[in-house]
């Protein structure tokens, strides 16, 4: 059994999780997290004070499998949303 955890950008969740039913997966956890990374952020103006967004809003997801399923779960989990211009999801995969 291995714990896979992807974390892909909000607008993804809703096709990466149809996907992952669509492939059989009947379980996951789905978490609200912040993180940063290659996007750097933006800059934004509140109240005539300018400000940089380098936190940026993400959703984990976790599933536990069996060992011959975990090829097959990455796989659907980067290729599922069709609108993906660079990496969908940054994985880490536990035993």
């Amino acid at each position: 059994m291995k714990k896979i955890e992807a974390i892909i950008q909000p607008f993804k969740f809703d096709e990466v999780k149809e996907a992952l039913i669509a492939a059989g997966v009947e379980g996951m956890t789905i978490t609200n997290v912040k993180g940063f990374g290659r996007q750097k952020g933006h800059q934004e103006i509140y109240r005539g004070s300018e400000y940089t967004v380098d936190v940026l809003p993400k959703v984990k997801i976790e599933v536990v499998a069996i060992d011959e399923r975990v090829d097959l779960i990455v796989k659907t989990i980067r290729t599922a949303p069709s609108r993906a211009k660079s990496a969908t999801a940054k994985f880490s995969s536990w035993i």
